[in-house]
This record gives structure tokens, C-alpha cells and sequence, in this order.
């Protein structure tokens, strides 16, 4: 497909949202590697913080040509060193080090390349969010091939593999973990709302 990142925003979660959110929970392809609870009261614990202030994590929307498509997160992955830990162990992360999620929720938009067009322009906009971010690391369950493959198509280069606690009991725990260091110059192509960390 043709590069759609002109037509990429990403923008911050609103209790507005937390609706569709649940919804896009509930598809079959994104349940299988978001293991959440899809309750009302279980949507609000895990993604209200982030625009309640009362966590670290940064939600946003992921539009594209203004109609909404999917979610995608950030965070320093030492704001939550104890859930991180296994991952910290295994790739000796850095505490300068971002990690992201992220998943395409309207079926009609899967199959058409856009993950790695998001990946790439939303990293691009994180160095540009976070100057003291020098690196983003990324773990993907290993049969999650779309994932992976859009992390290295987007740039992330493999570092490792190897066990970390799955969200999904169908999973065995074997993770790849993608890493994209800071470019020296940063040309964001896709616009976001920015909050203070």
C-alpha cells in the first residue's frame, strides 16, 4: 500500500473512548494477544489512568484520515519495573528505555500494511515526546508473527529471545524483543498530543 503516515494522528484516550476500546478488547484478533478483562469495571482500571493522570502510561488513539482504527501505548519500561522485571533481566534494558503496544482494532484496516507505518511513525514522534528516551524495546509472543514482522519492517532490529510471563495462557511465554535506538535526526510524520511525563 502506499505510505499513509500523512494521514496518521494519534490521539490522546478520553474517558470518551473507553467504549470503543472495550469493544476492540473483544474482536477475536485482538483478544487472542490482549489478555484483559473487557468489563466496564475492568476497561476503567486499565486505561483510565492514563488520561486521569494517575499513571505513567501514555494511551492514544490511532486515526487514521480522522476515523479512529486502533490504540497504541508508551511508557518508560522502569515506570513499571516490578511488571517489567523479567524483561529488564533479560535484555539488561536501560532505564532511558521506551516500550510500546499497539493493535490495528477494526478489522477492515488489517492486512493492509499499516502496522509498520504506525510503529515507524510513532516512534519517530516518541524520541521527539521524550528527549532523555534513548531506546525502544519491544517483546512480542513469538507466534504473533504480524507483530514482529511490522516491528522489523518499521526499523527495530531483534535482540533476543526468550521466556517471559505471558499474558495469555495459550501462549508458552516465548517472546522475540525488538529494539529501535534514538536516530540522530528525528523527523516525526505523524502528529500526536503530547502530555508532560
Amino acid at each position: 500500500m502506499s505510505d499513509p503516515s500523512h494521514a496518521l494522528r494519534f490521539r490522546r484516550t478520553s474517558r470518551n473512548d473507553l467504549p470503543r476500546i472495550r469493544h476492540w478488547l473483544r474482536a477475536p484478533h485482538v483478544e487472542r494477544y490482549w489478555a484483559h478483562d473487557t468489563s466496564e469495571a475492568g476497561v476503567e482500571r486499565d486505561f483510565a489512568g492514563s488520561f486521569d493522570g494517575t499513571e505513567p502510561s501514555e494511551d492514544f488513539i490511532i486515526e487514521l484520515d480522522d476515523e479512529p482504527i486502533g490504540l497504541i501505548q508508551r511508557s518508560f519500561i522502569y515506570d513499571y519495573q516490578e511488571e517489567h522485571s523479567a524483561l529488564i533481566e533479560l535484555t539488561a534494558a536501560p532505564a532511558s528505555a521506551l516500550t510500546i503496544d499497539y493493535f490495528i482494532g477494526e478489522p477492515s484496516m488489517l492486512g493492509r500494511g499499516l502496522a509498520t507505518h504506525v510503529i515507524r511513525s510513532f516512534s519517530a514522534e516518541s524520541f521527539a515526546a521524550h528527549a532523555d528516551a534513548t531506546a525502544i524495546i519491544v517483546p512480542v509472543v513469538v507466534g504473533n508473527v504480524a507483530s514482529w514482522s511490522a516491528l522489523a519492517s518499521a526499523g527495530f532490529r531483534h535482540m533476543i529471545s526468550g521466556f517471559l510471563p505471558p499474558d495469555n495462557a495459550l501462549d508458552d511465554g516465548q517472546h522475540h524483543v525488538y529494539r529501535l535506538d534514538r536516530p540522530n535526526i528525528i523527523q516525526p510524520r505523524a502528529s500526536a498530543e503530547r502530555s508532560p511525563r
